[in-house]
C-alpha cells in the first residue's frame, strides 16, 4: 500500500480534529446538566446558573487556549428546530416600498399602475422587481418618463429631467440594493439581541431574501414584530455622566429601601453616601488601611461588577459580607458598575454605567420602578449600546440620553440623511463615517450641533446607541463626519444604519415554520432510537455475513460515524431529523464500498491468489467501480445542497460528508487494518460456509426476460401516470402556498367534525387529516395566506383557536393552545411556493443532465448515458406514481414538498450508483472477452454483481425500514420515498437500465433461438 505512513497521519489528524470539535459540544453539556441538577426543575433558576458562568472557562485546550461556557456554546453541533423547537422564517425586504419612497410616494397614475402591474408579475416572475417594474412602466405607456418621478432632491446629484428610463432603473437598482443590504444589517442586529443561543441568519440566493433560524422560540408573535418592523434611527442629545451620578446614588438608596420593605424589615440602614458605605466594609480588611471610595473600588477595572470589587477587597477577612450581603445592601450597584477612571475620577461622556449582559434586564426592571423613576428628570431616559466594549465582550455601557422636545420625540430622525459612506480619516489609522442631509434635517443638525459642542451625540437605531460621538462645533450644510476609533468594518456598519433612516425598507414573512419543544424532543428520541437500531443491525449483518472482515468493516463504519460528527461539528452544520436520515441512508450505503472491496479480494482468493495479493489486487479492481459509484450520488448531493434549503440543506450536507468519509474509512481505514493483521500473522475470513456459496449458482436470463421487465415497468408506470393525471399528487404547503398546523389534543377526534367548524370560522374548506396518533391532526388551509397585514399570522391562529375551542374544551384559552396544542406551524406564501416548484423542477432535470454527461465520459458510449437516464427517469415515476395511487390510503402523509424532492434526487444518487458498478463489470467483462457476444458477457456481467446489489440493497433497505418504524411521523413520508425509490432503483439497474443500454448498442448480438 503506497503512502501508508501519510494515510495514518491523515487518519490521526482526522481524529484529533473530530475530537477537538466534539469537545465543545461535551463541555457544553456538561455545565448544563450541571445547571439542571442545581435548579431542580425551575427554568429561571437553571437560565440565571448559565449565564452567571457563561463567561467562566470550562475547557482548557491543553494549556494553550481556555475557552469559556459562551464560547463552547457557540461551538457546539448546532440541532435543527425539528430537533430542539423553535422558529424558521424566511423575510423578504420589501422593495416595493422602497421605490415608493424613492419617488416620495408619488401619486402619478403611471407610476402607481406600474408598481401594481409588478407586483403581479412577480408571482410568476423569477426576475427582481425592479426589472419588472420597468417593464410595466413601458407597457402602461411608453413615452412615459421616470425621471419626471424620481427627481427628488434626495436623488437630484444622479437623476435629472434628461435622465433616461435606463438610467433612472440602474440608479433605483443600486439604491434598493443599498435598501436591502441595510435591512438585512438590521435583522442581524436585531436578531443579536434577541437572547437565541446560536441563532442562525444566512442571505438567501433570491436577492432581497432572508432566512432566520432561531432555536427555542417560545413568543412568535414577539418575533414577527420584530422581524416586520421599520427600523427607526434617531439623533438624540444626550447628559453628561456627572450630570447623573447622583441621582443613581438616591436611587440605589431607593431601591434599597423599597427591597428592605418588601422584605418587612424594620430596621432600614443609612445608606445616604454610598461611598462611604463601601469605605467601611473594605476597611475590615486589615491588609487594606486607606480610605477607599465605591468609584476607585471598582476603577481597578472597569469590567468587573461592584460584588466582584468587594468580594477581591475584603479577601476573605469578613465571612459575614456575604455577596448576598452585598446585593442587599447596594442593589442598583451591584449590577450596574458606574462608569469612572481607575483613580476614582468620573469618565466624562454619557456613558453613566457598565453591566455584564445577564444584568441588563435587572438594571431595566430597577430604573423603572415608579419610585426610583420619580428620582430622574422628566427629560432623562437610559438607552444601552447595541455593542459591548472593545475589551470585555460580556459587557455593555448605559448612555444618558436627553428628551429635549414636548412630544418625546428625538431631535432629529432619520428620513434627513440622503446618502453615508464610510471611508478613512486623515490619519488613515482608523474609519470614519461621512453624512449628508436634506435642507430641513441640515438646519436642525445646525442648530443641534452648536447647542451641544463638547457633548456627545447618540446615534440610535431601534432603541439601542449604536454610536455617540463627541461634537466639536457647529456643523452647517448637513455634511458631516463621525470618528470614534472605527475599524473600516464599523464604519461600514454605521453607514448603513444611517442610510437605513432615509429608505423604508420592511421586511414581510413570506415562509415561516414554528416547531414546539415537545415534537423536538419526541423527534430527538425517535431520530436516535431509530438510527442506534438500524446501526446495529448493520453491525450485526456485516459480522454474520463477511465473518472477520465484516468486523473490519463495522470498525470502518464506526469511524465513518465519528467523522462525520466531527466534520459537521466543525463546519458548524445543523443536524436535523433529515440530517440524522441522511446518515442513516450513508451508513447504509457506505456499507457498499466493503461490499465491492469483499467480493472482489473474494474473487481473487477463489482464483488460486495468495491472501495479500488478493487484498492488494481486490482493492485496486474495485476502485473504479467505488469511484464512480460515490462520484455520481455526490453530484446529486452538491445539487441538492445548492437548490435546497433548511432542513433540506442539511440533509445534503449530511449526505454529502458521509460520502467523503464513508470513501476513505472504507479504501484506506480498512487497508490499515488489513495490513496490521496480516503483519500479526491472523487469519482472514471473508465469509462462512453460508454466506461463501450465496449467489454463486445464480444464472438469471436478465437479457432474455428484458422484454417481460419492459411490460411489468409499462403497466406499473401506466397505471401511476393515469392515477397522476387524474388523482395527482397531494401537494403540500411548500408547492402551493398556505398555512399548516399541526394540533394534538387530550382525546381522540373525527377529522370531519374538526373540519365542518373549522369551515364556519376560516369561511373556507380546511384540510384535516390525522397526523401519526388518533388524537393529532395536521391542519391545511389558505385564509389570510395572501394578506400582507403584519398580524394576519395571529388572525389566523385566532380563528384556528375559535373553531377548536368547542373540541379543546373551556379550560384552555388562547396562550395556552398555542404553546402546549400546537405542536408544530408551517407558512409558505405563493410567491415562495412558485420559487419552490422552479427550483424543484430545475434540480432534478440538472441531476439528470449532470449525470448523463459523467457516464458519457466515463464509458465513451452514450447507450450507456441513455440506459442510466431512461432507468432514473423510470424510478423517478413510480416513486411519483406510488405516492400518486396510495395518499390518502395509507396512514401516514405522502405529501409531495421539499422533503419529497430530496428524497427523489437522493433515489437518483442511489440508483445511478447501483447503475454505474454494473455498467463497470459489463465495461470490464467487453474488455476482457472482446470477441464473445455481447449478449453473453453483459448477462454474465449481471449475474456477477448479483451478490453485491443484494447487500448493498438489503443493507439500505434494513436501514431505511428501521427508520421508518421506529422514525416518527414528521419523517414517514420522507423515509417512505427513500425506501421505494432504494427497492426500485435495485430493481432497474438490473432490469432497466442494463436492457436498454444493450438495445442501444449498435453491434449488439441477438441469441440463437432454440
Amino acid at each position: 500500500m503506497q503512502n501508508k505512513g501519510a494515510i495514518k497521519v491523515f487518519a490521526i489528524a482526522l481524529v484529533l480534529v473530530s475530537l477537538y470539535q466534539l469537545s465543545f459540544t461535551y463541555f457544553t453539556k456538561s455545565v448544563e446538566s450541571d445547571a439542571k441538577e442545581y435548579a431542580a426543575g425551575d427554568l429561571v433558576i437553571e437560565k440565571a446558573y448559565l449565564d452567571s458562568i457563561s463567561g467562566e472557562t470550562v475547557f482548557n485546550f491543553i494549556g494553550l487556549r481556555k475557552y469559556s461556557y459562551k464560547d463552547c456554546k457557540e461551538r457546539e453541533i448546532n440541532l435543527g428546530l425539528d430537533l430542539k423547537g423553535g422558529m424558521n422564517v424566511t423575510l423578504e425586504v420589501s422593495v416595493v416600498d422602497v421605490v415608493r419612497s424613492l419617488a416620495n410616494y408619488s401619486q402619478d397614475p403611471t407610476f402607481v399602475k406600474a408598481i401594481t402591474l409588478a407586483k403581479q408579475k412577480q408571482q410568476d416572475s423569477q426576475e427582481d422587481f425592479i426589472a419588472l417594474f420597468g417593464q410595466s412602466f413601458k407597457e402602461i405607456d411608453a413615452n412615459a418618463q421616470l425621471a419626471s418621478i424620481f427627481n427628488t432632491i434626495e436623488l437630484k446629484d444622479r437623476i435629472n429631467y434628461n435622465s433616461n428610463n435606463e438610467d433612472v432603473l440602474k440608479v433605483l437598482k443600486e439604491e434598493t440594493d443599498g435598501a436591502i443590504s441595510n435591512s438585512i444589517n438590521i435583522i442581524r442586529s436585531r436578531i443579536d439581541r434577541f437572547g437565541v443561543s446560536q441563532p442562525n441568519v444566512q442571505e438567501l440566493a433570491t436577492k432581497g431574501r432572508v432566512s432566520v433560524e432561531l432555536p427555542g422560540i417560545k413568543d412568535p408573535e414577539r418575533v414577527r414584530k420584530l422581524l416586520q418592523g421599520t427600523a427607526s434611527l434617531e439623533f438624540w442629545e444626550t447628559y453628561e455622566n456627572e450630570e447623573v451620578y447622583q441621582y443613581l446614588l438616591d436611587a440605589n438608596k431607593k431601591v434599597k429601601e423599597i427591597k428592605d420593605a418588601e422584605a418587612g424589615l424594620n430596621h432600614v440602614k443609612d445608606t445616604t453616601i454610598v461611598e462611604e458605605e463601601i469605605a467601611e466594609v473594605i476597611a475590615e480588611d486589615t491588609t487594606k488601611t486607606d480610605e477607599a471610595s465605591l468609584i476607585a473600588e471598582l476603577d481597578k477595572d472597569t469590567t468587573k461588577s461592584l460584588i466582584e470589587e468587594l468580594e477581591e477587597g475584603i479577601d476573605g477577612a469578613d465571612s459575614t459580607q456575604s455577596r448576598a450581603q452585598i446585593e442587599k445592601d447596594y442593589p442598583l450597584f451591584s449590577v450596574l458598575s458606574p462608569n469612572t477612571t481607575r483613580d476614582g475620577q468620573l469618565m466624562k461622556g454619557s456613558a453613566v454605567g457598565i453591566s455584564h449582559f445577564k444584568d441588563t434586564a435587572e438594571v431595566n426592571k430597577l430604573l423603572k420602578l415608579k419610585q426610583v423613576r420619580a428620582i430622574f428628570p422628566r427629560d432623562l431616559k437610559f438607552l444601552w449600546t447595541v455593542k459591548p466594549l472593545k475589551h470585555a465582550e460580556d459587557f455593555f455601557q448605559l448612555i444618558a440620553i436627553k428628551i429635549t422636545n414636548r412630544d418625546g420625540k428625538a431631535s432629529l430622525e432619520g428620513d434627513v440623511v440622503t446618502n453615508a459612506r464610510a471611508e478613512f480619516g486623515q490619519s488613515q489609522a482608523t474609519a470614519e463615517v461621512s453624512m449628508s442631509m436634506n435642507a430641513d434635517g441640515s438646519a436642525a443638525w445646525a442648530r443641534l450641533t452648536k447647542e451641544n459642542i463638547g457633548k456627545q451625540v447618540a446615534i440610535v437605531l431601534d432603541n439601542y446607541v449604536y454610536s455617540a460621538p463627541v461634537v466639536n462645533q457647529e456643523i452647517k450644510g448637513g455634511s458631516s463626519s463621525i470618528s470614534g476609533d472605527f475599524t473600516i468594518n464599523e464604519a461600514k456598519d454605521l453607514a448603513n444604519i444611517l442610510k437605513s433612516g432615509k429608505l423604508p425598507a420592511p421586511a414581510r414573512i413570506l415562509e415561516e415554520a414554528i416547531v414546539g419543544p415537545s415534537l423536538g424532543k419526541e423527534a430527538i428520541s425517535s431520530g436516535i432510537n431509530s438510527f442506534m437500531i438500524a446501526f446495529l443491525l448493520v453491525l450485526i449483518y456485516m459480522i454474520f455475513y463477511y465473518n472477520k472482515a465484516g468486523l473490519v468493516a463495522n470498525i470502518a463504519l464506526l469511524a465513518n460515524l465519528f467523522f462525520i460528527i466531527g466534520v459537521l461539528a466543525s463546519l458548524g452544520a445543523v443536524l436535523t431529523l433529515p440530517g440524522i436520515a441522511g446518515i442513516v441512508l450513508t451508513i447504509g450505503m457506505s456499507v457498499d464500498a466493503n461490499v465491492l472491496i469483499f467480493e472482489r479480494i473474494k474473487e481473487e482468493l477463489l482464483g488460486g491468489k495468495g491472501v495479500k495479493l488478493a487484498i492488494s489486487d481486490g482493492y485496486k479492481n474495485a476502485y473504479s467501480s467505488i469511484i464512480d459509484a460515490n462520484v455520481t450520488t455526490l453530484l446529486t448531493g452538491i445539487i441538492l445542497y445548492i437548490f435546497g434549503s433548511g432542513p433540506i440543506k442539511g440533509f445534503a450536507t449530511t449526505l454529502i460528508i458521509g460520502i467523503l468519509t464513508s470513501l476513505f474509512t472504507a479504501i484506506f481505514i480498512t487497508r490499515l487494518v488489513f495490513i496490521f493483521w496480516l503483519n500479526k500473522n491472523k487469519i482472514i475470513t471473508y465469509g462462512n460456509k453460508i454466506t461463501n456459496t450465496a449467489f454463486k449458482k445464480i444464472n438469471v436470463d436478465f437479457l432474455g426476460k428484458r422484454k417481460m421487465f419492459y411490460v411489468i415497468s409499462g403497466i406499473i408506470l401506466i397505471l401511476g401516470i393515469g392515477s397522476l393525471v387524474t388523482k395527482g399528487l397531494d401537494f403540500g404547503v411548500d408547492f402551493v402556498g398556505g398555512r399548516n398546523y399541526i394540533v394534538r389534543f387530550d382525546q381522540s377526534v373525527k377529522t370531519t367534525d374538526l373540519q365542518k367548524t373549522l369551515k364556519v370560522t376560516f369561511g373556507e374548506m380546511p384540510e384535516v387529516k390525522t397526523f401519526g396518533e388518533d388524537n393529532q391532526v395536521k391542519i391545511t388551509t389558505k385564509y389570510l395566506i395572501a394578506s400582507e397585514d403584519a398580524d394576519a399570522d395571529d388572525q389566523v391562529e385566532r380563528k384556528l383557536f375559535e373553531g377548536l375551542q368547542s373540541t379543546l374544551g373551556p379550560d384552555i384559552d388562547f396562550d395556552t393552545f398555542i404553546h402546549d396544542n400546537v405542536k408544530s406551524s408551517q407558512k409558505v406564501g405563493a410567491t415562495i411556493a412558485d420559487d419552490i416548484k422552479v427550483d424543484s423542477v430545475w434540480a432534478i432535470l440538472f441531476s439528470l443532465i449532470i449525470i448523463f454527461l459523467y457516464i458519457l465520459i466515463r464509458f465513451r458510449d452514450w447507450q450507456y448515458s441513455m440506459g442510466a437516464i431512461v432507468a432514473l427517469i423510470h424510478d423517478v415515476l413510480i416513486v411519483m406514481s406510488i405516492f400518486s395511487i396510495f395518499y390518502g390510503i395509507l396512514p401516514f402523509s405522502l405529501e409531495i414538498d421539499q422533503a419529497f424532492i430530496a428524497a427523489i434526487l437522493t433515489v437518483v444518487g442511489y440508483s445511478i450508483n447501483d447503475t454505474v458498478v454494473v455498467f463497470d463489470r459489463i465495461r470490464e467483462f467487453i474488455s476482457l472477452h472482446p470477441k464473445r457476444k455481447r449478449f453473453d458477457i453483459i448477462n454474465s456481467a449481471l449475474n456477477s454483481t448479483i451478490s453485491r446489489t443484494i447487500n448493498t440493497s438489503l443493507t439500505t433497505i434494513i436501514v431505511l425500514l428501521t427508520v421508518f418504524i421506529f422514525g416518527g411521523e414528521v419523517i414517514r413520508g420522507f423515509v417512505f420515498a427513500l425506501l421505494i425509490g432504494v427497492i426500485v432503483g435495485t430493481y432497474s439497474s438490473l432490469f432497466v437500465a442494463s436492457p436498454v443500454a444493450f438495445d442501444a448498442m449498435k453491434k449488439q448480438v441477438e441469441p440463437t433461438k432454440k
